[in-house]
């Protein structure tokens, strides 16, 4: 066949979106531009704030702003092109703008992966070995464990991509989705794709696993740290400390094992959409809230940045 031979035999793929309504596109633009405003003032005004504020030079926040970045990233890499899809109803998309879409979306989907993984060792280290905190967490420490992700978050989606679009498609251009994910690109593909399958499996589950094996390792040890606490307040305190990083990893991980961690004959479409609306939207908006907004010092933080007060010098981390 032609087009198994030559894989540019579809040179743009139409994005089906969320719906074909006519009267909810313009309700799904409006709720889709409050939700990625949202994300950018959210994510960028925590970076912004931890960098602005010494006393948030911190381990802790080092990590948050790593996160709030990927966050930034992995909202904008899908958002814009799906509110232009509903506002000007075009739904094409170049063979290699899907290709850099999916691979943004699957580099930033990782290394958040990691980032969780890293600020549950940085959790565990805070509540279990307090006197040894500092020298354990330093700022060379941190900076291993973010370049890390990052390092794993892209290679391992530059493999999947390279993969994936080695594949022909020839079969339609017309994917059943809001952005360009592999499941749908798959059904596509005419080519032979049980390996693609297989690769994208076990990388998938390695990239969810082992970070999830690091929480629930960090996690588990933290529990049994707390229990040996007496005090009822020291108790609250260590709860407090970990209790916005176990929703957003729950929240995380529930979606991604959902979404990605199931045979392909089992994916509902639809299903899928509406789940992928919560990861990829919804949980780069309300991370800022989880993580940080509830925090006093970053409230501490945001008042004096409005007041228009300089923070203190003092030494960031080390």
């Amino acid at each position: 066949m032609a087009c198994m031979e030559n894989r540019s035999e579809v040179n743009e793929f139409i994005l089906m979106g969320l719906t074909d309504v006519p009267k909810l596109q313009v309700p799904l633009f409006i709720m889709f531009t409050f939700i990625y405003l949202t994300t950018l003032v959210g994510n960028l005004g925590i970076v912004a704030l931890s960098s602005w504020d010494s006393h948030l030079h911190t381990p802790m926040y080092f990590f948050l702003s790593n996160l709030s970045l990927v966050d930034f990233g992995y909202s904008s890499a899908i958002t814009p092109k799906v509110m232009a899809g509903l506002f000007t109803r075009n739904k094409v998309i170049s063979y290699n703008g899907c290709a850099t879409q999916l691979f943004f979306v699957g580099a930033f989907a990782t290394t958040e992966s990691f980032l969780l993984a890293s600020m549950a060792y940085d959790r565990h280290a805070a509540v279990c070995k307090p006197l040894h905190y500092t020298t354990t967490i330093t700022s060379t420490v941190c900076a291993y464990l973010a370049s890390g992700a990052h390092i794993c978050g892209f290679l391992t989606s530059s493999i999947v991509i390279g993969n994936t679009f080695s594949l022909s498609f020839c079969r339609s251009n017309i994917v059943h989705h809001f952005f360009c994910d592999i499941p749908p690109l798959l059904v596509l593909s005419c080519s032979d794709i049980h390996i693609t399958e297989l690769l994208f499996f076990i990388l998938g589950s390695f990239t969810v696993f082992f970070p999830f094996l690091v929480i629930f390792t960090s996690y588990l040890l933290i529990f049994i740290t707390i229990l040996n606490i007496h005090s009822v307040e020291g108790r609250q305190k260590a709860f407090s400390t970990c209790a916005s990083h176990l929703t957003a990893v729950s929240i995380f991980y529930g979606t991604i094992i959902f979404m990605y961690l199931q045979p392909s004959s089992s994916h509902s479409m639809d299903i899928d959409k509406v789940v992928s609306v919560f990861y990829t939207m919804v949980i780069p908006m309300l991370n800022p809230l989880v993580y940080s907004m509830r925090n006093k010092e970053v409230k501490n933080a945001l008042m004096k940045a409005v007041r228009g007060r300089q923070p203190k010098s003092d030494h960031p981390f080390s």
